[in-house]
């Protein structure tokens, strides 16, 4: 009998959907769990001691996996934990630190193959992380500035000819009275530099632009580079291509050996198996990384480009070379 894969993911992920019923197709054993179902939906009954590493279970209403047994996690932003309702704000906050250590300690501590595991995912989501680690590992990076000072990005326009882009540092998401809203690259312009108004406020990220022909949204998978040509359409897109999905196409493409082996070297730095990796590609030929997204989408790309991305992501969990 095959190993059972842990499925660690929000219930209303479709994406993940995809990988569940791939891998049942395969004849896998998946044990699917939200940690927003913790404690009121799923159980945990972890055990150690001296003759035995971590024991027990995980129970939902409907089955149940033996923590030994789980030979891969896929974990892919889970809900946050649901408690009962009558508790005060403390006695939540506190329930919360409990329900982390212990449900999300247990799990962290199985040996096994993880796509991704989350201390490594926490750590490479920092962009001032990933930027260091792509340069030591020959990738080619914009020259970047992370300030909240005014003078200092006037300084980096200058030493740049005035062609620099803000974008945020974090996640570009945000909840704004009750809508979902996005913070796009924004290519400044001379009346921006005049007035750099509230740059004092928090950090905030710029690079120099880099002039692209097209860009790239490369997903690596395990030893494995999935890559499509991202073409943008319109002048927003050219500067994001987030913001204006309907002006792009795409086509697949391949990846060069020098910019594979960075790519290679930077995903173990990492301790990655997966990454969503976007590169500028200039009118020369030349690849300039920008971030690597250790929860990246890419239901979107695959069904745009037709590239095996959950197939690719099914393989790497059944440790499928």
């Amino acid at each position: 009998m095959t190993a059972p894969v842990l499925i660690i993911a929000a219930a209303d992920d479709w994406p993940t959907d995809r990988v569940v019923v791939e891998l049942e197709q395969r004849g896998a054993e998946v044990f699917r769990m939200d940690t927003a179902d913790f404690p009121q939906r799923l159980t945990l009954a972890g055990r150690i001691d001296q003759g035995y590493g971590w024991t027990g279970e995980l129970t939902t209403e409907h089955r149940t996996v033996e923590l030994s047994r789980v030979g891969a996690v896929y974990y892919r932003a889970p809900g946050a934990f649901q408690f009962p309702a009558g508790m005060s704000g403390p006695e939540e906050r506190f329930a919360a630190a409990q329900a982390r250590a212990g449900l999300g300690g247990v799990l962290s501590a199985l040996d096994c193959r993880w796509v991704n595991h989350p201390t490594y995912m926490a750590r490479a989501e920092y962009k001032p992380v990933q930027l260091a680690a792509a340069r030591e590992c020959g990738l080619r990076i914009p020259p970047t500035l992370i300030t909240n000072h005014p003078n200092d990005v006037r300084a980096f326009a200058i030493q740049h000819g005035g062609a620099i882009v803000c974008k945020p540092v974090a996640s570009p998401v945000l909840i704004e009275d009750g809508q979902l809203k996005s913070v796009y690259t924004q290519r400044l312009t001379r009346a921006d530099l005049k007035d750099l108004h509230g740059i004092d406020t928090t950090a905030h990220l710029f690079q120099a632009w880099v002039d692209k022909a097209y860009e790239v949204r490369l997903t690596v998978i395990g030893q494995r580079m999935l890559a499509a040509e991202i073409h943008a359409g319109s002048k927003a897109a050219h500067e994001d291509w987030r913001s204006d999905y309907g002006a792009l196409t795409y086509s697949t493409t391949t990846v060069p050996e020098p910019v594979a082996e960075g790519m290679r070297r930077l995903m173990e730095r990492l301790h990655l198996r997966y990454g969503a990796a976007d590169f500028i590609v200039d009118p020369h030929g030349r690849w300039t990384f920008l971030e690597v997204n250790p929860c990246g989408q890419w239901d979107w790309i695959q069904g745009a480009t037709g590239l095996p991305i959950v197939e690719t992501i099914a393989d790497e969990l059944q440790g499928v070379a």
